[in-house]
C-alpha cells in the first residue's frame, strides 16, 4: 500500500532542477508528482516516478544524491471538507504527518495527496479501513 518516493538533494543554483529532470527524461522516466522544499543553499526534490529503480540508477550515474522513502497516496473526492476529514482522522489516530503534497490525475473529480507519516503502513491501513482510497504503487506509477 505504500509507494516509493525519490528524495534528491539539490543545490540551490540556476539550472539544477532542469538538469535533474533532463536526466530522468533521458532515462525514459515519467514524473507523476513533484515537490521541492528549499533553503537558501540547498533543497530536497521529492518526486514520484513511474520507474523508481531506473530513476535512481540514472541519477546516481550522474553523481546525484538520491534516496528512497515510502509514502502513501490517498485518493480524495473533490468535495469541501473531504481532505480535512482525512487529516483529522490521521491526527485522531496519533499519526504525525511529516509532509504532504498534492497532485492531479486524469480522473475527473479526484485529487490525490502524497503523505509521509510516522508509520506509513499503519496509516495507510487505518485510512483504508476508514473508507479512504489508498492507491497501490502501480496505480500511481501508471497514471
Amino acid at each position: 500500500m505504500q509507494i516509493q518516493q525519490l528524495s534528491v538533494f539539490i543545490e540551490n543554483k540556476p539550472g539544477r532542477l532542469a538538469e535533474i529532470t533532463e536526466v530522468l527524461a533521458e532515462a525514459q522516466v515519467d514524473i507523476r508528482a513533484i515537490s521541492v522544499a528549499d533553503t537558501s543553499d540547498f533543497g530536497i526534490l521529492r518526486v514520484i516516478v513511474d520507474k523508481p529503480d531506473a530513476a535512481i540508477a540514472a541519477l546516481k550515474e550522474h553523481g546525484m544524491t538520491v534516496s528512497l522513502t515510502n509514502v502513501i497516496a490517498v485518493g480524495i473526492s473533490d468535495e469541501r471538507g473531504t481532505f480535512s476529514k482525512a487529516v483529522r482522522f490521521l491526527a485522531d489516530q496519533g499519526f504525525d504527518v511529516e509532509y504532504m503534497y498534492a497532485f492531479i490525475s486524469r480522473d475527473q473529480g479526484r485529487a490525490y495527496v502524497i503523505i509521509r507519516t510516522s508509520d506509513g503502513a499503519r496509516a495507510a491501513q487505518a485510512l483504508q479501513d476508514h473508507g479512504f482510497e489508498i492507491l497501490p504503487a502501480e496505480a500511481v506509477y501508471n497514471m
